[in-house]
């Protein structure tokens, strides 16, 4: 089966290189996308850019697909399965949970001449960076890519309820799958809270697992694939 990779924040498609030999050894298709704006050297796309660049992947592949975003970019995953839900065979989100409609994608952190530059690791000290040495958070902060205002504040608009019925998958590396239950739970996550097939899988890293354990990363995705 194809894996339509999509990663989150400062990320470009290049997030996961080790983590495509590991999925092709498992018998699958890994399609890893280079957002707009993350590493296509375009610093005024767009939500909408990045999403019709999700979209472009999704129906290149010659079959239904699984689509995993990561972190921020469980939203642009989502918003596959809301509008190819006929397509769209799985959604694994990895680290994160997709905006609800009308809310901005990731108005996270400051925004500075147009982009949200990477904020330093300030706030993601503890769990999210604690599998990070710092050799590698030097390399990932080298190379990480502002995010242009208009993703960052790009407003998520969701419209095709046959979302609810696409398989979610979600991997949990920073945190239990029992905390993101409770947090559905709680009504964090309305979306998730409204799909009718939903599954936790645990993976014990920080939040950039393609990073620290792609090899395990890789074996999750093929597991939600092949489920």
């Amino acid at each position: 089966m194809d894996i339509l990779l999509i990663a989150g924040l400062w990320l470009d498609g290049s997030a996961w290189d080790d983590v495509v030999p590991e999925l092709t050894a498992l018998g699958h298709r890994p399609v890893p996308v280079t957002l707009p704006g993350q590493g296509d050297g375009t610093a005024s796309a767009t939500l909408d850019d990045q999403r019709e660049a999700v979209l472009a992947a999704v129906d290149a592949a010659p079959g239904k697909l699984l689509v995993a975003g990561h972190s921020a970019a469980a939203t642009l995953a989502w918003l596959a399965a809301d509008a190819r839900p006929e397509k769209v065979a799985k959604v694994a989100l990895i680290g994160g949970f997709p905006a609800a409609d009308g809310r901005a994608y990731a108005d996270f952190f400051p925004v500075e001449d147009g982009v949200m530059p990477f904020p330093g690791w300030g706030p993601f000290e503890g769990a999210d960076a604690a599998d990070l040495d710092q050799r590698a958070r030097d390399r990932f902060a080298s190379a990480a890519v502002p995010v242009p205002e208009a993703v960052a504040r790009g407003v998520v608009r969701l419209t095709d309820e046959r979302r609810f019925g696409v398989p979610v998958v979600v991997v949990c590396p920073e945190f239990a799958p029992a905390q993101a239950e409770e947090w559905i739970a709680a009504g964090e996550s309305p979306e998730l809270a409204r799909a009718t097939h939903l599954e936790y899988l645990d993976l014990d890293s920080g939040h950039w697992p393609m990073v620290t354990r792609p090899r395990a990363l890789a074996r999750v995705l093929a597991e939600a694939a092949d489920s």
